[in-house]
């Protein structure tokens, strides 16, 4: 098939240059990924017969002092410069928390326990920090059973990884637990971190 092409007169200085705007970069930074410093510890409980998420949830949050904040959870890794400190005196409302966190949350008459446990690993050579592994339970244990099961999942973590090079030292179990008496309860156990490094690359 035949295409007609049509020629179109450009009018004279239609095609003059025009001058070439240099865009300018605004200064800048590149920076790592945020690693968290300080943190503190806190647990609470809390039970509704209306719901959850705003009832058994929150009343536990308000135990644990942390219900003003929006709460953000991490997987259970703690860095070398991690160090734990006592709780601000006061926390910002409507705040980024960000934690490592165990929530239960039971029917009335069964039990919900959190429970969280950390150890901090050492270099064997150097007896440098290297970081610290964290394991959280959720779940109707008593806590002396979630005990027993989290001292068993942090040794399988370090035996499958890291034995070998590290000692792993400093271990720390906080736990909440409680038979639930009304329609929901909730148990938590919180590592909430107040701030980051932020390194500059």
């Amino acid at each position: 098939m035949e295409k007609n092409i049509i020629l179109t007169k450009i009018p004279k200085g239609a095609l003059k240059s025009r001058p070439i705007t240099k865009t300018v970069q605004p200064k800048s930074q590149l920076i790592g990924t945020r690693i968290p410093r300080d943190f503190f510890i806190t647990k609470g409980k809390g039970e509704s017969d209306i719901t959850v998420h705003a009832g058994s949830y929150h009343l536990a949050l308000r135990e644990a002092g942390i219900e003003m904040c929006n709460i953000m959870t991490y997987s259970s890794i703690l860095p070398s410069i991690a160090k734990r400190i006592e709780r601000p005196a006061k926390l910002t409302h409507g705040s980024v928390m960000e934690t490592i966190m165990a929530v239960s949350t039971a029917e009335k008459g069964k039990r919900a326990t959190a429970a969280i446990i950390f150890g901090w690993l050492y270099n064997r050579i150097t007896g440098e920090k290297h970081g610290g592994l964290v394991c959280e339970y959720n779940g109707p244990l008593s806590e002396e059973e979630a005990s027993d099961q989290l001292h068993q999942s942090l040794n399988e973590l370090y035996t499958n990884g890291y034995d070998e090079e590290f000692e792993m030292r400093d271990i720390t179990l906080n736990s909440e637990s409680l038979l639930a008496t009304k329609k929901y309860g909730t148990a938590l156990v919180s590592l909430c971190f107040t701030n980051y490094v932020i390194p500059l690359l």
